[in-house]
């Protein structure tokens, strides 16, 4: 069966809290996670709450990586959704595990997109004059 894109759902539990709190290593390890899964960084947008939090994206062109923590309780919630077949995201995944100091993390996969049945591969780009399309990502 083969998909658009993959979609991890990453929770982690029991991680350190200083890191969850720090703007600058969150959008540092999310960034690095990008990178290290050989993905193309397009924007990063992060937001500090108060009195603590940070919710923020790394936008790439074969989709997206998103976070939320919650620092007062260790706990923070990642998805890496890529699209194509040079992107590891479970790279990605292992990275965050890894910097935040989860001690209890769970990773979810998803297949997202029209998944192909036949076991024939499905296109990720369309070519057309109305739209270029790559694995759900628009590009120039």
């Amino acid at each position: 069966m083969h998909a658009l894109g993959k979609h991890l759902l990453v929770e982690l539990k029991d991680c350190n809290p200083e890191i969850l709190k720090s703007l600058d290593k969150v959008r540092n390890a999310m960034v690095s996670a990008a990178k290290k899964a050989k993905a193309t960084i397009i924007d990063v947008s992060f937001h500090e709450f108060s009195p603590f939090g940070i919710s923020g994206m790394v936008v790439i062109a074969e989709s997206h990586l998103s976070i939320h923590t919650w620092p007062e309780y260790g706990y923070a919630a990642v998805d890496i959704f890529t699209c194509g077949d040079i992107i590891k995201p479970e790279v990605a995944a292992q990275f965050l595990i890894e910097k935040f100091g989860c001690k209890n993390p769970s990773v979810v996969e998803m297949k997202r997109g029209i998944l192909s049945h036949s076991g024939e591969r499905l296109p990720y780009k369309v070519n057309s004059p109305e739209l270029t399309l790559v694995a759900g990502c628009r590009t120039a």
